[in-house]
């Protein structure tokens, strides 16, 4: 967590600049429809929104995300298609390839020969890419490389340890879907058939996606399941495609003057948030984009605005007026059972509350409620309040604390400290840091 807050920011300023929001959404071409995967992939430069079915989507080690259709792709989630082998050389000059069947990105962090690499899978080969670079000694057969992974895929997506059991791969084919073991090289074969035959899928931000036709459906990595009503438009949510689509459309972004944060934090696993209004922004992410999302999609309990959050052991608490919910930080948060709670009854203290923050391998939370800041021992049993003491501000909106020391933001500004205790003894404020376009991609 050291230096959290500093990686915040720059993560900040793709959350509030990129277009994806929600589901994850974005929006330049008046609608049709384009020819349907396997034909002639040389005809004239693909307009994606035109209801293009891709052939694979894939993010590179830069975070960068590729979206394919015949010899052409997209980089990112707007801007003109390009001839692929622009950026991956081989594609065609050396291979002759007219299209990609499947591409991932590989996650598997104990073998960095490996991870973070690309994939393309044509027909009976793969290819391996790192720096838009093919590797030597591919293409190679599918089987030598993936044993038990049928040739002529349709899709492909990495799921993670922790969100798999194990760093895996899916291979769809069909409704048939088979789930590679990095590690052991074994493979279990599944049938979806309640899913759509899978052209694509994406992995963005722990949420799995089955992208077919020009549309998208989101579904459990494990079971398959798919909650919610799909499918839903891709050029509503996947790329910029002017009036008429997208559900933010014609929303300017904020300006630097009106970004007011509710409460930041980070949990044991890393993952990084700040919440403003009804939504949250995954701030820990940049490499897959920084977005806005409804704060009752992650923790479906809470469906407005948030007081104060933060993390200790691997619960999360979130204070909402004189309620506190405390969630596992598992993969997808849970709440525990029984809560929420008064926060009276939780940590002594009776709400509303300003903000609240734990600094890194300590367990007295501070929580500030107008200009006081309370110390609460979270080791204690009954827990209460162990210190009051002053803050130089009549009133803040978040609060965090991490390596670096304590930063507390009042609107669109924020002060650092090195610790609670320079905070609350500070006689003299220091001087405010402004919310900037460089810090939070807001506008000036």
């Amino acid at each position: 967590m050291t230096a959290v807050l500093l990686s915040l920011y720059a993560c900040l300023a793709l959350a509030l600049s990129n277009p994806v929001h929600h589901d994850v959404m974005i929006k330049d071409a008046p609608e049709g429809h384009s020819h349907p995967k396997g034909e002639d992939p040389h005809d004239a430069k693909p307009d994606r929104c035109k209801g293009i079915e891709f052939d694979a989507i894939t993010p590179d080690e830069k975070g960068n995300t590729f979206f394919f259709k015949g010899d052409h792709l997209w980089k990112g989630f707007s801007g003109p298609a390009e001839l692929s082998n622009n950026i991956f050389n081989e594609l065609d000059d050396s291979h002759h390839l007219g299209h990609v069947d499947a591409a991932f990105r590989m996650h598997h962090q104990d073998d960095l020969n490996v991870h973070d690499h690309i994939y393309f899978f044509l027909d009976d080969k793969v290819f391996s890419y790192y720096n838009y670079t093919l590797e030597q000694g591919y293409p190679v057969e599918i089987q030598q490389e993936f044993p038990g992974v049928p040739s002529h895929l349709d899709a492909a997506v990495e799921c993670p340890k922790g969100e798999c059991i194990t760093d895996s791969v899916l291979f769809f084919k069909g409704n048939e879907i088979y789930s590679f073991d990095i590690k052991t090289k074994s493979v279990k074969k599944k049938v979806w058939a309640h899913l759509p035959n899978c052209t694509s899928a994406f992995r963005w931000l722990e949420h799995y996606y089955c992208f077919h036709g020009y549309n998208f459906t989101r579904f459990h990595h494990v079971s398959g399941d798919v909650t919610g009503t799909y499918p839903k438009d891709a050029r509503n949510y996947f790329m910029r495609c002017g009036e008429g689509f997208g559900h933010g459309d014609g929303a300017r972004r904020q300006r630097c003057s009106e970004v007011k944060l509710n409460a930041i934090t980070t949990d044991d696993k890393g993952r990084s948030y700040a919440f403003q209004d009804a939504m949250y922004i995954r701030l820990d992410t940049h490499r897959d984009g920084s977005h806005h999302f409804p704060i009752s999609r992650l923790w479906k309990e809470i469906s407005v605005v948030v007081d104060a959050v933060f993390n200790y052991g691997d619960n999360m608490y979130i204070i909402q007026g004189d309620q506190v919910y405390i969630y596992k930080s598992a993969v997808h948060y849970t709440l525990i059972e029984g809560y929420p709670k008064p926060l009276k009854e939780e940590l002594g203290i009776d709400g509303p509350v300003d903000a609240a923050f734990l600094c890194p391998n300590q367990h007295i939370v501070n929580v500030i409620q107008g200009q006081k800041m309370y110390d609460i021992d979270l080791a204690a049993t009954p827990r209460a309040v162990k210190m009051e003491r002053p803050i130089p501000f009549p009133e803040i909106d978040a609060g965090f604390c991490d390596a670096d020391g304590v930063k507390v933001f009042i609107g669109p500004e924020y002060y650092s400290y090195q610790s609670p205790m320079i905070l609350a003894m500070g006689k003299i404020k220091p001087a405010p840091q402004k919310i900037s376009p460089e810090k939070f991609g807001c506008e000036k």
